[in-house]
């Protein structure tokens, strides 16, 4: 029986990222940068004004000094004529004589000369003559330029995910395209004579294919390009067909209901004349019995899961998802994990890793993880479905564990966040 961190391993060894390509910013979120970005301007490109009010010289208003504090050095004339205005946006370059102001809008570039903003809640508003009720310091109310990035700077680094503020930098550096590893292509197909699709009544002996979709949803949420094939042809040419066609266009198969029972006998001969297939025991549980191998010129990984769609999503969960995290660049494809207390006891199966579903909170006045198990043994049956869907959480029990009491501390491993 092979390890948990063999099979892992092996897998996280075959996968591969995509070659980079280049997509525009707006399709770019979530994936990983495959370049330094550079910056080749300034930014802000030019001192601008960060609040609406007046574009003043710190000296003329106060120098810095709250009026009428006890630091105030003295009598000031807070006084001003009101020369001229600047919108956001405007071309047209205005200097500041001393002890004069200029309406400014939030955005607008700063006059010649001016090195604070006096915001209009600090002021009478005033239009040709505006009196400060507060004083300001130089640079207070001013984006400078170059402030935020200098040319040069590096803007977004490469293996940097690309999330709002890297697009928004992307953007502020005049950049529309990014060279990035794009989302890999995962096919998620379904094998079993008993299984019929979604809107279809299900006769006597059949079911509906509901392992298909979990994983299809899975692989999506990990951040593949996903798609689901769905129930596949029994016949031998069809099958063959089919496989091939899914390899030739995907980086990575996904076959549910490919190992345990005669009938997957045929999805493995097949792809054994395709590639490299070894289905194995893993000393884990649920999903003791899984399938991985290398088909095709290109050697896509493929992936035999059971057709039990909790065994399948556990195994997904430990196996296949690190692959295709590996797949999209990521540094750290494995799911944050945190120590938790048990709220209650947990029996496992001796010499193979539990990895049981489970409700992650926290104690509102420590702060401390807790944890509750929702399946498995000593938590409930571990086939059904509906305890995977309350759980946010999996706790992973060593092989050398088989009974977890109250209290004990447990590693447990985040699922998808919900709100």
């Amino acid at each position: 029986m092979r390890s948990v961190d063999d099979q892992l391993a092996m897998v996280i060894d075959a996968a591969a990222a995509p070659d980079p390509i280049r997509v525009t910013i707006a399709d770019a979120l979530g994936l990983m940068c495959a370049e330094e970005v550079a910056a080749t301007r300034s930014l802000p490109g030019f001192s601008q004004a960060a609040v609406d009010g007046y574009a003043v010289r710190a000296v003329d208003v106060g120098g810095g000094v709250a009026l009428g504090s006890r630091e105030d050095p003295g009598p000031v004339d807070a006084s001003l004529p009101v020369v001229g205005e600047v919108a956001a946006g405007s071309q047209k370059p205005l200097r500041l004589q001393p002890r004069q102001a200029v309406r400014v809008a939030t955005g607008a570039p700063l006059p010649t000369l001016a090195d604070a903003v006096l915001p209009l809640e600090w002021s009478d508003r005033g239009c040709k003559r505006v009196s400060a009720l507060r004083s300001v310091s130089t640079g207070d109310f001013v984006r400078r330029e170059g402030a935020d990035i200098q040319p040069g700077d590096v803007a977004v680094s490469a293996g940097a995910v690309l999330g709002p503020a890297q697009i928004g930098l992307l953007a502020a550096t005049g950049r529309d395209k990014v060279l990035v590893y794009p989302r890999p292509r995962v096919a998620v197909m379904a094998y079993g004579l008993e299984l019929v699709e979604i809107g279809r009544d299900p006769g006597l002996g059949q079911v509906y294919d509901v392992t298909s979709y979990a994983l299809a949803a899975a692989a999506r949420e990990a951040g593949a390009d996903v798609q689901r094939v769905g129930i596949i042809n029994a016949e031998p040419r069809r099958l063959k067909e089919t496989i091939a066609n899914q390899v030739a266009r995907s980086e990575l198969l996904v076959i549910a209901g490919a190992v345990g029972g005669s009938g997957a006998d045929a999805v493995q001969e097949v792809l054994g004349g395709l590639g490299e297939i070894d289905v194995t025991r893993v000393a884990m549980h649920p999903g003791s019995v899984q399938g991985f191998g290398l088909v095709g010129e290109d050697r896509v990984p493929v992936f035999l899961l059971p057709s039990n769609p909790v065994s399948a999503l556990v195994i997904f969960e430990t196996i296949v998802r690190p692959a295709i995290r590996q797949s999209l660049g990521k540094r750290t494809p494995a799911r944050r994990a945190v120590h938790a207390r048990s709220l209650g006891p947990i029996q496992s199966i001796p010499g193979r890793r539990g990895f049981i579903r489970a409700r992650l909170m926290r104690d509102a006045e420590t702060g401390d993880y807790l944890v509750q198990g929702l399946g498995g043994p000593g938590g409930g049956p571990a086939h059904l479905l509906a305890g995977f869907a309350d759980a946010n959480a999996m706790i992973e029990i060593p092989e050398e564990v088989t009974d977890i009491r109250p209290g004990d501390v447990v590693d447990v491993v985040f699922l998808q966040q919900r709100s």
